[in-house]
C-alpha cells in the first residue's frame, strides 16, 4: 500500500479528515475580465462572501453597463479598471462622480487596456469571463505575465488552443476550468494516473428546445431561445445552449484541456443538470460530479483550487429532493451545430477558430432578429466550407488564428446576408459523434 495513503478507519485517515475540515489559510488577489457579465458578477459574489480569502486587484468590462462597473469599483476598490469600449470611458467617470466614488489609481481603455488589465500587478489569478474570442489575447497576455487562469471563456481554447496550451506549459502557470462541465471533469480526474482515462461524458441540459419537435425550430424567436430551463447565463451562451453549440464548443475545449481524442468524448442530454459531467476509466468505473446548477460552484473551485471552501449560502444537494436523474442521446437533426463542432475539432488547425467566429456572428444576428434560428448552423457550415477550400492552416501561429477569426467574421456576415436555412449534411468529413 502507498505509505501516503490513509485507509478508512485508521487514526491517520481520521486525522486527514479533520485536517480537511479545518479553515484553510490562504488569500488570493483576483483580476476579473468581464466583471459586469454573468461570470464576473457571480465571481464577485464569491469575493463578497469570502473577503478573507479573495480580494480584487483589477476589473475589465466591455463598457455596456458602466453604472454597474461604477458600483463594483466602489465596493471592491480595484487598483485598475479597463473599459473595452473607449467611447464609454467618460460615461464611467461620470458614474463615479455621481456616486462620490474616487477614481481608481489606473483607468485604461480599448483592447490594449483589457490586455494591460490581464497582466497587471501582483494578481494571483485572472478570471477570464469575457464573451467570445475577445478573451483570447488578454488570456495570452495573462499567461505570459505568469498569472494563473480561471478559465470561464471557452473560446480562448477553441480558437487559440494550438497556441494557448503550449504557452501554459512554457510559463508553468495553472489553468483551471471555471465552467461547470470542465470543472466537473477536472475534479473527477484529480489523482488519476496517466493512461487511466477511457472516455469523457459531457452532460447537456438540452437548452430551451430540448422538448420541442425539430419541425418547430424554423419559427422560434430570440425570446424563445433565451428561456433556459436550468441555468442563469448571458444571452450568447444561452443561445448556444439552445443550438447545442455550447456543448460542441466544450467538446473542443475538453480535447485541449485533457488531451483526449474526439472519438472518446460523448455528449448526453441530462435535463436535470445535476450531473455536470463524468469520466469513465479503463476498468469501466465512472466518476461523476454532482451539484445544483449554480455557476458559482465551479467558479469557487477554480479560484480556490486545490482547496475546498464552505460558503453558507450555497445550497447543499438533496438527492431525495432531486428524486430521479434521466438521460438521453442528443438528436442530431435538432442540434446540427454539435456535429459541426465535432467536424471542426477533428479538422483542427484554424478550423475551430473559424467555427467559433462564424457562430458568434450568427448568434449575434439571430438575437437581433436578422437571421432565422436554423440559419445559425447554415451560416457556420458555409463559412467552414469556404475556409476548408482556401486558407485552412494545420499548424497556426497566434497571428494566423487572429486572421482566421477576422476572415470568418466577414465571411459569416456575407453568408448571413443570403438568409440561408440549414439542410442536414455538411460537406465536411468526420462529423459523427
Amino acid at each position: 500500500m502507498d505509505q501516503g495513503a490513509a485507509p478508512v478507519g485508521t487514526r491517520k485517515s481520521i486525522q486527514a479528515l479533520e485536517n480537511a475540515l479545518q479553515p484553510t489559510a490562504f488569500h488570493r488577489r483576483v483580476t476579473i475580465l468581464g466583471s459586469t457579465g454573468s461570470i464576473g458578477t457571480q465571481t464577485l459574489d464569491i469575493v463578497r462572501s469570502c473577503p478573507d480569502k479573495f480580494s480584487v486587484v483589477a476589473l475589465a468590462a466591455n463598457g455596456s453597463n458602466v453604472e454597474l462597473l461604477a458600483e463594483q469599483t466602489h465596493e471592491f476598490s480595484p487598483e485598475l479598471v479597463a473599459i473595452r469600449d473607449t467611447a464609454r470611458l467618460e460615461t464611467y467617470r461620470e458614474a463615479l462622480r455621481q456616486r462620490g466614488v474616487p477614481e481608481p489609481p489606473h483607468i485604461v481603455a480599448g483592447e490594449d487596456g483589457v490586455v494591460e488589465c490581464a497582466r497587471y500587478g501582483d494578481a494571483d489569478v485572472v478570471v477570464t469571463g469575457l464573451v467570445g474570442c475577445a478573451g483570447l489575447l488578454p488570456t495570452v497576455a495573462a499567461i505570459k505575465a505568469r498569472k494563473d487562469i480561471a478559465l470561464a471563456n471557452k473560446e480562448t481554447l477553441i480558437a487559440g488552443g494550438p497556441v494557448v496550451v503550449p504557452l501554459v506549459h512554457e510559463y508553468g502557470i495553472h489553468l483551471t476550468p471555471a465552467d461547470s462541465e470542465h470543472s466537473a471533469l477536472f475534479q473527477c480526474l484529480q489523482g488519476a494516473p496517466d493512461g487511466a482515462l477511457r472516455r469523457i461524458i459531457l452532460t447537456a441540459s438540452g437548452g430551451a428546445f430540448r422538448d420541442w419537435d425539430v419541425s418547430r425550430l424554423a419559427h422560434v424567436t430570440a425570446a424563445d431561445a433565451l428561456k433556459h430551463p436550468n441555468w442563469n447565463m448571458g444571452p450568447k451562451i444561452t443561445c448556444d445552449s439552445a443550438t447545442l453549440m455550447n456543448k460542441g464548443l466544450e467538446v473542443i475545449e475538453a480535447h485541449f484541456l485533457f488531451g483526449i481524442d474526439y472519438d472518446a468524448i460523448e455528449i448526453v442530454i441530462h435535463p436535470q443538470s445535476i450531473i455536470h459531467s463524468a469520466v469513465e476509466f479503463q476498468d469501466t468505473s465512472v466518476l461523476a460530479q454532482l451539484g445544483w446548477p449554480d455557476m458559482r460552484l465551479p467558479l469557487l473551485y477554480a479560484l480556490s483550487w486545490p482547496h475546498r471552501l464552505r460558503i453558507e449560502t450555497f445550497r447543499p444537494l438533496d438527492l431525495v429532493q432531486v428524486g430521479s436523474l434521466t438521460f438521453r442521446a442528443p438528436d442530431h437533426d435538432k442540434y446540427p451545430c454539435m456535429l459541426l463542432a465535432y467536424a471542426a475539432g477533428r479538422r483542427g488547425g484554424t478550423m475551430p477558430a473559424v467555427l467559433n467566429a462564424a457562430n458568434e456572428v450568427a448568434v449575434e444576428l439571430f438575437l437581433r432578429n436578422e437571421l432565422d434560428f436554423m440559419g445559425i448552423p447554415a451560416v457556420i457550415e458555409r463559412t467552414m466550407q469556404r475556409h476548408d477550400t482556401s486558407d485552412w492552416k494545420q499548424t497556426p501561429t497566434l497571428d494566423d488564428l487572429v486572421a482566421a477569426d477576422a476572415w470568418a467574421r466577414r465571411t459569416a456576415r456575407e453568408e448571413a446576408a443570403k438568409r440561408p436555412i440549414y439542410s442536414a449534411g455538411a460537406n465536411l468529413e468526420t462529423q459523427k459523434t
